[in-house]
C-alpha cells in the first residue's frame, strides 16, 4: 500500500508541476510564505483526535460540507451577520456539523505565525487529510492556494448536499453537478468507515421505509433490532450511532463489508449496493481490497477539493474564519 501511495503522490507533484492540473492549486503554496503551516495544522488536529476521537470523523465532513456549497471556500465557517445567513443552520448543519472550534484553534495560531496568509478554506482541506490520516486511513498531498469566500448560501447548503434518504439517481446528480462522478460517490462515501449519525437520519428505515409502516427490507432484521432499541419511532433524534458498527474510530474498509451484510446504516450506504450494478461492484471492490479503496479515496478527496476553488485576486484571507474581513459585528 505504501508503495501505490507514494506513486500517487508523485504522480500529483508531477501533475501539479505542469500547469493546471488543480486549477492553480498546488501542495507547497506555502513553503516559503508560512513553512510550518502543515505541521500546525497537523499539531492541532492531533490535539483534537486524541481529546475525542469522533472529531476525525467531523472535520471531514466540514470540508464535505464546504465543498458542495459555492466550492471549497470555507463560507460554510461563517456565522450570521447583518449581511450572511450562515449555512451553519441549514438542513444537512444544523444541531449536526461539529469542528468549528477546533478550526478557530487552528487559524489562530496560523495568524500569529504567519498573519493573513493562510486560507480557512485550505485549512479545512489539510485537517480533512490530516483526520483521515491520523485514523488509520491513506495520505495524501493536499493542493493549496484556496481563498475565503466573502458569502455563504445556505439555500445551496439546503439542495445541493446529498442526504440520507436521497435515492441513488440524487445522489449521483448531485455529485455530478460538483463535477464528480459515479466513482467518487462510492469512494467519498467510505469516508462513513469513521464516526456517528443521528437516529434521525435513519429512523425512517427502521419503521416506515416506504411508507407504509414497515422496516426497510434490505437492513439486516438483527441490526435492525439494534438499531431501534437507541432510536424509537419518536424521539431520541440526536441519539447517535456508529456508521461503522465494526471499528468506527479507524478508518478502514469495514464500511463496504458491512454494506454487504446489509448493515449499512444510512439509506444512502444500502443503495449503493442494492440500486445500481454499477456502485455494487465498487462496493465489493472496495470490501474485498483496502489498498484500492484507500488509493481512490485519495484520488476523490483532491479533486473534492479542487471544486471551483477561489485564487489568485478572488475572495480574501480571512482573519477569523467565522466572519469577512471588515465586518466588526
Amino acid at each position: 500500500m505504501g508503495g501505490c501511495l507514494v506513486l500517487f503522490s508523485f504522480l500529483l507533484l508531477a501533475g501539479v508541476g505542469h500547469g493546471h492540473t488543480w486549477g492553480g492549486l498546488f501542495p507547497q503554496f506555502y513553503d516559503h510564505s508560512c513553512p510550518q503551516a502543515k505541521e500546525i495544522v497537523r499539531s492541532i488536529v492531533a490535539q483534537a483526535v486524541a481529546r475525542e476521537t469522533r472529531m476525525a470523523a467531523s472535520l471531514v465532513r466540514l470540508h464535505f460540507h464546504d465543498c458542495f456549497v459555492k466550492g471549497c471556500d470555507a463560507s460554510v465557517l461563517l456565522d450570521n451577520s447583518t449581511s450572511i445567513v450562515s449555512e451553519k443552520g441549514s438542513n444537512p448543519n444544523k444541531n449536526s456539523l461539529r469542528g468549528f472550534d477546533v478550526v478557530d484553534e487552528i487559524k489562530a495560531a496560523l495568524e500569529h505565525a504567519c498573519p493573513g496568509t493562510v486560507s480557512c478554506a485550505d485549512i479545512l482541506a489539510l485537517a480533512a487529510r490530516d483526520s483521515t490520516v491520523l485514523a488509520g486511513g491513506p495520505y495524501w498531498d493536499v493542493p493549496l492556494g484556496r481563498r475565503d469566500s466573502l458569502g455563504a448560501s445556505i439555500q445551496g447548503s439546503n439542495n445541493d448536499i446529498p442526504a440520507p434518504n436521497n435515492t441513488l439517481p440524487t445522489i449521483v446528480t448531485k455529485f455530478k453537478l460538483q463535477g464528480l462522478d459515479v466513482a467518487d460517490v462510492v469512494a467519498l462515501s467510505g469516508a462513513h468507515t469513521i464516526g456517528f449519525s443521528r437516529c434521525t437520519s435513519f429512523r425512517q428505515r427502521l419503521y416506515n421505509q416506504t411508507g407504509n409502516g414497515v422496516a426497510d427490507a434490505t437492513l439486516d432484521a438483527s441490526y435492525a433490532a439494534y438499531l431501534r432499541q437507541g432510536c424509537p419511532s419518536s424521539g431520541g433524534d440526536d441519539n447517535l450511532f456508529p456508521l461503522d458498527l465494526v471499528t468506527s474510530a479507524r478508518f478502514d474498509n469495514f464500511y463496504f463489508k458491512n454494506i454487504l451484510a446489509g448493515r449499512g446504516l444510512l439509506s444512502s450506504d444500502e443503495v449503493l449496493l442494492t440500486k445500481s450494478a454499477e456502485t455494487a461492484a465498487l462496493v465489493k471492490a472496495y470490501a474485498e481490497d483496502v489498498e484500492l479503496f484507500f488509493r481512490h479515496f485519495a484520488e476523490s478527496m483532491v479533486k473534492m477539493g479542487n471544486i471551483s476553488p477561489l485564487t489568485g485576486e478572488k475572495g480574501e484571507i480571512r482573519k477569523n474564519c467565522r466572519r469577512v474581513n471588515g465586518n466588526g459585528y
